[in-house]
């Protein structure tokens, strides 16, 4: 699957690869933020002793960063979007899609969805751009 980036996030997706020496599988922007999902196994060195390069890339870039760990596994990756909240996921096929459904404690469920829908939707975004999930249901 082949993912679209526009030329901001392939400026920020280089320079972060630069900056870190993390792979890079993919960069959104969301308002003030720049996601990046790394490879698995390239969270340590993306983030840097001490969060140095997160930092570095923070003053560079200008906006907030948050780094998530790619996984090929579908529930595993949608877990780690949320990190540091534990979540418990589940995919389903519902009327011929692929649908995920997370499970939190009732009160972290309000940080999951984020204030106006703004964390599951971005998980949402992520979900369905790696591994082509339709939607996630909170419960």
């Amino acid at each position: 699957m082949s993912l679209k980036l526009s030329d901001e996030s392939i400026r920020y997706l280089t320079l972060f690869e630069n900056l870190t020496g993390a792979s890079v599988k993919d960069c959104l922007i969301f308002d003030e933020k720049v996601i990046f999902v790394v490879r698995k196994g390239d969270m340590g060195v993306a983030i840097g002793k001490g969060g140095i390069n997160v930092e570095k890339a923070k003053e560079l870039i200008g906006k907030k960063i948050e780094i998530i760990e790619h996984s090929d596994d579908p529930a595993e990756f949608i877990a780690n979007i949320f990190k540091p909240i534990s979540v418990k996921v589940k995919i389903m096929e519902k009327d011929g899609k692929n649908v995920a459904q997370i499970s939190v404690s009732p009160d972290l469920k309000g940080i999951v969805i984020g204030k106006g829908g703004k964390n599951i939707n971005k998980a949402k975004e992520l979900a369905r751009r790696h591994h082509g999930i339709e939607d996630i249901i909170v419960k």
